[in-house]
């Protein structure tokens, strides 16, 4: 069989492959240039200063009315209620969302279709239908019974007593929290590899261990992003509890404007509210996501 051989370089691919004794100093290094990249940025800091400007020299803006009330005592009260409103339906949501997700993953039927039908319906009606339910409940049931089903009771409660504005809100947040927390924990835990559990599991290791110590830890880098967008979504959701008259922020806000008619400025109190405790959570979040992501290589 003849032998082959590669053609013979050209000149300048000679050139090209040389060896260490290349005078690398004479070739020209040329940078990338982007100049529609700086002609963004430009464009943005232009605008940036033109909106900077607006804030400053516009006296609709009423920065002394900003002043005035933005660490007002019943504004930071409001402050206060939205944040306990946005801690408990976070608590709450997320401890029922896990309850349901892992009720999803299970190999129930039974288990599946309650966590199925609960998740679907709590996504489906909106959330202000929902806190007005619980609002009215003593409407539509003036006390609730414990007893036999379909026959006597042996211990009530008086729903008016029993659920105030407080805790129908409350209730409403948390119950509409879980149905979206048992997806995102659903994602989470589906995103960790089954091989690894199949290896726990060979070794003997008991199904809750291998929960708590080997899914959840790896889940939550796929958890915690969405979780915080979650809580961030239901912190500034939270306004919405002012259908019902609780003192939150955004309610407090309407009831100052609607006095002393400084509309703008007092939207704006409740806006920098809003952005400075949503960078706080930012913060946090970044913190936690940090900690949950030590041992990978990302």
């Amino acid at each position: 069989m003849p032998l082959t051989s590669d053609p013979p370089l050209e000149k300048s691919d000679r050139a090209a492959t040389a060896g260490p004794e290349t005078d690398h100093a004479r070739l020209k290094v040329v940078p990338v240039r982007h100049p529609w990249r700086w002609a963004a940025v430009a464009v943005t800091a232009v605008l940036l200063a033109q909106f900077v400007h607006g804030l400053v020299t516009n006296a609709g803006w009423e920065w002394a009315v900003f002043a005035e009330f933005f660490t007002a005592e019943v504004v930071l009260k409001a402050v206060w209620t939205t944040l306990q409103l946005t801690f408990y339906g976070t608590v709450l949501g997320f401890a029922l969302g896990i309850v349901l997700a892992f009720m999803r993953l299970s190999r129930s039927r039974f288990l599946k279709t309650v966590a199925f039908g609960y998740i679907w319906a709590f996504r489906s009606i909106p959330l202000i239908v929902q806190l007005l339910f619980w609002f009215n409940l003593a409407y539509l049931y003036k006390e609730l019974r414990f007893g036999i089903p379909f026959g006597p009771g042996f211990l009530s409660f008086d729903t008016m007593r029993l659920v105030g504005a407080m805790s129908a809100a409350v209730l409403g947040l948390a119950l509409h929290q879980a149905a979206y927390a048992a997806e995102i924990v659903r994602g989470g835990v589906l995103a960790v590899e089954s091989g690894q559990l199949e290896a726990a599991a060979a070794l003997g290791i008991p199904r809750l261990r291998q929960i708590r110590r080997i899914v959840l830890p790896q889940a939550m880098r796929s958890i915690l992003p969405n979780a915080a967008n979650e809580v961030i979504s239901l912190f500034k959701g939270t306004s919405i509890v002012s259908v019902m008259a609780i003192g939150e922020l955004f309610y407090q806000v309407q009831v100052i404007y609607g006095r002393n008619g400084r509309v703008v400025p007092l939207l704006m109190v409740a806006t920098a509210w809003y952005v400075l405790l949503t960078s706080a959570l930012s913060v946090l979040q970044y913190y936690v996501e940090r900690h949950f992501a030590k041992g990978t290589t990302r």
